[in-house]
């Protein structure tokens, strides 16, 4: 069977995409690997009518209303790989089976790179997090810390002092502000501390101490991180699709790679802030720009 379309990635941006595409009468396949980057959190926040709603329960609500269209399929399995051979894909998942599509939408997402420090991990997406716009209003006025590593960290200071003015900039023994951006924080009373970090302490995910190689330690209640981010498979680069200068996949205003019949839309493509909401809309606008082109083929 000749699928019109392929989803690979069950985020915001492969659910909304599908239900565009199914509600157009196209036979779609959606492939959930159920491996998502905000899987970590509590709570997802910023869409409204889905505040503060468990990522896990939000891909249960839209799997539930997919499930209304009978275009649309649901599979939970990883794609292993993917080929264009003639005007059509194929498709090879890790289970060993094989499925054909007209085209394809990658709604991949990214990866979570974070900086090299113990118990990191244990923390984020507990009580550090980093995203504020996700989750400064649950930590406004609190205790709190910005781990950073790069030229983003100035940006994110300014940021999260939105929220809270107790804050305290950790650069991990990275020399990343310079005079002029040390000078801006100081006069806001926000504290730098440049030296390196010996390893995160506190109890089930909860923040309470950061101790440093020089003996110091400072409290926190929590904080914010900034992590690299990475294409979450190597599926676009298979395909041959072009990255942009920081890394996403590139595309038009409608998804549209520089691989004739493939799609992409949400956090892969690094140029909108990571938002459910943004990744949904984008999902839906992929859509919108395939079933333009699926109109014209008809013609």
């Amino acid at each position: 069977m000749l699928l019109d379309c392929i989803i690979v990635g069950g985020g915001p941006a492969g659910l909304n995409a599908s239900l565009v595409l199914g509600r157009a009468r196209k036979n779609i396949i959606l492939f959930d690997e159920d491996k998502p980057r905000n899987g970590v959190t509590h709570e997802s926040h910023g869409f409204i009518t889905r505040d503060g709603t468990t990522p896990s329960e939000f891909k249960r609500i839209g799997k539930q209303e997919l499930a209304k269209y009978p275009t649309i399929a649901i599979k939970n399995e990883k794609v292993e790989d993917v080929k264009k051979e003639n005007d059509s894909f194929l498709i090879h998942t890790e289970g060993g089976d094989v499925y054909r599509s007209k085209k394809i939408i990658l709604a991949t997402g990214l990866k979570d790179v974070l900086p090299n420090i113990k118990g990191i991990e244990e923390f984020y997406g507990k009580s550090l997090f980093s995203c504020p716009f996700c989750d400064g209003w649950e930590w406004k006025d609190q205790a709190l810390a910005v781990i950073t590593e790069n030229e983003r960290a100035f940006h994110l200071a300014k940021l999260v002092s939105n929220w809270s003015r107790n804050l305290v900039i950790c650069t991990n023994g990275k020399k990343v502000l310079s005079n002029e951006e040390k000078e801006v924080l100081n006069n806001k009373q926000i504290t730098i501390m440049e030296d390196r970090i010996a390893a995160l302490q506190g109890n089930n995910g909860q923040l309470e101490k950061i101790l440093f190689n020089n003996g110091k330690e400072l409290l926190r209640n929590g904080g914010f991180v900034t992590a690299d981010l990475v294409q979450a498979t190597s599926l676009p680069e298979k395909l041959g699709c072009r990255f942009n200068a920081i890394g996403g996949i590139d595309t038009d205003d409608f998804g549209r790679t520089n691989i004739e019949g493939v799609y992409a839309c949400g956090d892969n493509s690094l140029i909108a802030p990571a938002q459910l909401i943004i990744a949904a809309s984008e999902g839906s606008r992929a859509a919108i720009g395939m079933m333009s082109e699926f109109v014209e083929e008809d013609f």
